[in-house]
This record gives structure tokens, C-alpha cells and sequence, in this order.
């Protein structure tokens, strides 16, 4: 009998091979670190190197293959997640020719352009996909089209890079709904591509692969790709999905009016529907989950984990020399101070990220303000806490954004990633959401959603409900503190006018947005 499942993850800075139990239990994994390069040509541009990232994707399987000593014949399935949005075109023999990751920035001009075509087209699409030209694959495959029509002319089939991944490994080209639904090319009530989206863009109808629910198994590992890799061939590999969706599935959150916040480079909120309805005011943007029949609502907060840590290698040498010396995180040091410094930060209040606006979307220059000249009130732990309540307020500013036209807002959280192994952030975020706030003994929950959906497919788990109860922990849960909530209350309204205000800097050219998107 099979005992193994493997996952594939390509994020965004690195692809790894993770090999699990039946029972959840991550026995190895093996990583290696990727770059995307620019190419000097074009701006804003970061190409995927598919030929060196595939032969990293190999050590990868070969390294946890010899790591962990096990039979590649027992692994019951494999399935792939990967960095929502990157893209990969293939010509008609399936040869990769054009690839660019989630990062790429390059094709301004193509979502300005698509902007002026008409003043309803983007919220026409963000009607039936869920999606805006800000982070979406139609600006980018037009700018296929304007700068490399060599190129395009050539293109056959599109997919994302966790399809890829199963192309490499069956020689079937395929996609599903959690990431084909963030090219903006694809209707959400129907899980399936809309090819009207792409007639209406003046881009190819023709190049979308058969769609595959997440869970469902689209071939097995092929001879050539076994020889390769060290796998067994005709290994059945499933349908896996995007990194938050996968992430929701390793947490357990698979139910509507369930909820995740994933804390990392970006924060990720998350929120179950069984409805595929969309913002009247494009504010929220909507995907498919990898659960069939599940929706997820999704508001983005950019850079909180940039954020902080471009503010430790800033300002917090003294913490990284006595993490040096002593083996622990400089993080733990700095939040043993910032626990001394008084919910709300003594009045002060940073602006990074806002409130998501999907179709006008853009960021505040970076700002602190509102500090006395106090050493012992204001000092470099003040402006550390005051981050993490950012952060915080950012999210709570999304949660009540989604129950503003669903009428919904989570009771609880599952709180992942990065950010949720600092206790002193779990806790702010409880104090500010006012919610429970639980966080799972597995953080990287996101290849373990991917096993899942691997045993899913080949029978070895029946109900993905009951898989996720079964497979994920709670390791501790943050309850409000009253007082401090009392306290965010009070200071909410100030931060979201405060807010307001440095975006009007921007708008009249005094700072510099933090961050824009394309076309506007």
C-alpha cells in the first residue's frame, strides 16, 4: 500500500519538494532558491528561467528521494501549488517560449491602453472573473502581443507555473480553477475559461487547456519525466492549485464563512463563500477556491513583511548582533521591548499598505507620524509595534470591506505564515479584529494543502472537510483583550482619515505612492 504524498511548490523565490505521511507528517524537504531576472530591454520585467528552474525542481525531487530513503513506488500521488499570476506560453509542439513571474511589472502601457479602449471593459471583466488589470494575465499577454509578436504569433496554450509543473511531469497540458481564475480570463460561476473576456482584449481565444477540478487527478508521471527525476512512473498526479488557496486547504479553511490571515511578504485575507458574487464597487477581489463549490473573497495588504523587515535591517543592529550571540531571532528581542509599549503606540500611526480598492488601487508614499520628540514614549520599539498594528488595522479595514456587501464577517481566524510566530502580533491582531485569533501548528501550511489534494485525488482521504479537521492543529489561540480593543476603536477612524490624507500627497504629486498599479 502507498504511504507517501508529495507536494510541488514554486513560490515566488524558491521551489521545493515536500514529501508527507498519510497521516500529515512532513518526513522531508528539499529546497532550492530561484532568482527572476530582469531583462534590460524592459523595465519592470522578470522573466521565469523554465529550463534552469525545471532542473532545479529535479534536484529537488532527487535530494528528498535520497533524503528520506523511501521507494518512489509507495508514494501514492503528487500534486503542485505554486506563486498566483506567473505565466507560461508554449508553442504548438508544447515547447515553453515566453514565461514571466507573479512579480513582473512590465506592461503599463498595455493596462493603460486597455483602460482608455473603454471606460467599462475592466469592470465588465471583474463582473463575471473577479479580477482588475492590476495583477491579472490579459495586460501581460498583450504585451506579448505589442512588443514580441514573433512570439505571440507562436503561442498555443497559456498556463500558470503549478500547471507547468504537471505539463514537466505527464506531458499533459492542463489548468484549474484557483489560478486560471486570476488571469481575469475565466468565469467564476462556471469554474471554466470565458473566452469572450479574451475576444473583448484583442488577444488569442484559442490557447486555454482543459480545466481540471483541484483534486482530480490528470495523468501520471511520465517515463521520461521518472528517468529524470528519480519518481516511479505512472505515479497519478493531481490537480493542485494557488499558494493562499492550498494555504486555506493546510489550515483547514475549506467551509464557507471560514476564514484565513496569511501573514507574510503580503498579508492575505481570505474568506469562504458558496456564492460566486462579486463587489458591486470592485473593491474586493474574488477567486475560485481549490475546494469545488467554494468562492473566496481575498483583500491584499501589501509589504507588512517587507516592511518589517526592511525596519529590523534598518534600524535593529543591536537585536541581529545579540541574535548572532545567542542563537535566537532577532525578533524575539525586539518584541520584548515593543510588549512594554502601550497599545496604540502612545498615538502614533504609520501608512503602508491601505484598505484594498481593487479597480483603483494604489498605496500611500510610506509614512510615521503623529510622534512626540520623547525618547521613552517614541523610540525604535514604538515604531516596531506601531507596524504590527498597521498591519492590523489594514486587515481589520478588509474584513469589514468584504461584510460591507456580504453581509458577513468571520466569528475567527486562522492566522499563518511568517507573522503569526510573533505571540505579540497574534495578539494585536486579536485586539483590533476583536475575534479569536488561531494559529496552527503547521504556519507553511501551503504544500500540506497540496498533499492533501494529492491523497484527495487518488482515494487515500474521501472527505476534503474531514482531511483538513483531521490533518490540522491548533497550537494556540489569541483571545481580545478589552481594554485594548477599546483603545484600536478609538484610533481607527483617525488612522483610515490620516490614511486618506497621505494618498491625497500622492495624488497631488508631493510623495510618491508606495505602491501604484499598472495604468493608473
Amino acid at each position: 500500500m502507498a504511504k507517501y504524498l508529495m507536494a510541488l511548490d514554486a513560490g515566488t523565490g524558491s521551489v521545493r519538494a515536500v514529501l508527507f505521511d498519510t497521516d500529515g507528517n512532513q518526513l522531508g524537504v528539499s529546497q532550492q532558491e530561484w532568482t527572476h531576472n530582469e531583462d534590460p530591454r524592459f523595465p519592470g520585467s522578470m522573466d521565469f528561467d523554465w529550463e534552469f528552474n525545471w532542473g532545479l525542481t529535479v534536484q529537488c525531487i532527487q535530494n528528498v528521494l535520497t533524503e528520506t530513503q523511501i521507494d518512489p513506488h509507495e508514494i501514492a500521488g503528487i500534486s503542485t501549488t505554486c506563486m498566483r499570476e506567473g505565466i507560461v506560453l508554449y508553442d504548438k509542439d508544447f515547447k515553453e517560449i515566453w514565461a514571466c513571474a507573479n512579480v513582473d511589472a512590465r506592461s503599463d502601457d498595455e493596462a493603460a491602453a486597455l483602460v482608455k479602449q473603454s471606460a467599462t471593459l475592466e469592470k465588465e471583466i471583474y463582473s463575471v472573473s473577479g479580477q482588475t488589470f492590476a495583477l491579472d494575465a490579459l495586460p501581460r499577454i498583450l504585451w506579448v502581443k505589442n512588443k514580441m509578436p514573433e512570439i505571440y504569433e507562436k503561442v498555443a496554450y497559456v498556463s500558470m507555473f503549478n500547471d507547468w509543473l504537471i505539463y514537466k511531469l505527464t506531458g499533459v497540458m492542463s489548468s484549474e480553477p484557483s489560478n486560471a481564475c486570476t488571469t481575469g480570463i475565466f468565469d467564476l460561476a462556471t469554474r471554466n475559461w470565458d473566452t469572450t473576456v479574451a475576444a473583448k482584449c484583442n488577444i488569442k481565444t484559442d490557447i486555454y487547456p482543459n480545466i481540471y477540478e483541484s483534486g482530480s487527478i490528470v495523468a501520471n508521471v511520465s517515463e521520461s519525466a521518472a528517468a529524470e527525476t528519480g519518481l516511479a512512473s505512472n505515479t497519478p498526479v493531481v490537480a493542485g492549485g494557488g499558494d493562499a488557496q492550498l494555504g486555506c486547504i493546510g489550515v483547514g479553511v475549506v467551509s464557507p464563512e471560514q476564514a484565513a490571515v496569511f501573514g507574510g511578504s503580503f498579508w492575505q485575507f481570505e474568506f469562504n463563500t458558496d456564492k460566486p458574487m462579486t463587489d458591486p464597487d470592485y473593491r474586493v477581489r474574488v477567486n475560485c477556491h481549490a475546494v469545488p463549490g467554494i468562492w473566496q473573497y481575498e483583500a491584499l495588504a501589501f509589504y507588512p513583511g517587507l516592511v518589517m523587515r526592511w525596519y529590523r535591517d534598518a534600524f535593529c543592529q543591536l537585536e541581529k548582533q545579540k541574535a548572532l550571540e545567542t542563537g535566537k531571532d532577532p525578533y524575539y528581542y525586539m518584541n520584548l521591548e515593543a510588549e512594554k509599549i502601550p497599545a496604540g503606540s502612545n498615538g502614533m500611526f504609520c501608512a503602508f499598505s491601505d484598505v484594498m480598492n481593487y479597480i483603483n488601487w494604489k498605496h500611500a508614499a510610506p509614512t510615521f507620524t503623529n510622534f512626540a520628540l520623547d525618547p521613552e514614549k517614541f523610540n525604535r520599539y514604538t515604531f516596531y509595534r506601531a507596524i504590527m498594528e498597521n498591519s492590523a488595522m489594514v486587515t481589520r479595514g478588509n474584513m469589514e470591506l468584504v461584510a460591507s456587501f456580504t453581509g458577513k464577517a468571520p466569528k475567527e481566524i486562522i492566522f499563518a505564515s511568517g507573522a503569526s510566530k510573533s505571540p505579540l502580533w497574534c495578539q494585536i491582531l486579536a485586539d483590533v479584529l476583536n475575534i479569536p485569533v488561531h494559529v496552527p501548528k503547521v504556519r507553511e501550511a501551503t504544500a500540506l494543502g497540496a498533499a492533501i489534494l494529492a491523497g484527495i485525488g487518488v482515494g487515500v482521504f474521501d472527505s476534503l472537510e474531514e482531511t483538513a479537521k483531521k490533518l490540522t492543529h491548533i497550537e494556540e489561540t489569541y483571545y481580545p483583550n478589552k481594554e485594548n480593543n477599546e483603545v484600536y476603536n478609538g484610533l481607527y477612524d483617525t488612522w483610515k482619515q490620516v490614511y486618506h490624507a497621505q494618498l491625497d500627497l500622492c495624488d497631488k504629486k508631493l510623495t510618491k505612492n508606495m505602491w501604484i498599479a499598472p495604468g493608473l
